[in-house]
């Protein structure tokens, strides 16, 4: 499944931004992303050890910045994913939920 959810007017909100695998950790993302919607960031747990970093969707405002500020092009918008990095879609759904428990 795709990640959606319904606004309390009843809109519905899709995931506007995700990281895939080629992400290198260097956090260009998260300093550029103006509501902290990236994980885990260098003063989080588990950090050091992550493969690649997350964009939350329930906090992404869909602006762009982490786009243009990714060096190696990790950051692409959902709906263009190629059908190769469609997984990425729900890699990053998953630890935004996990993350919160």
């Amino acid at each position: 499944g795709d990640w959606s959810r319904t606004d309390p007017r009843g809109v519905l909100i899709q995931m506007a931004y995700v990281i895939v695998g080629t992400c290198v950790n260097d956090t260009a993302c998260i300093k550029a992303c103006p509501v902290d919607a990236i994980h885990p960031t260098p003063g989080e747990p588990g950090f050091a050890a992550a493969d690649m970093l997350y964009i939350d969707p329930e906090a992404c405002i869909d602006c762009n910045a982490c786009a243009e500020a990714c060096p190696v092009r990790a950051v692409l918008p959902a709906g263009e994913l190629p059908l190769r990095l469609q997984r990425y879609r729900e890699i990053n759904a998953w630890y935004a939920k996990a993350r919160l428990r």
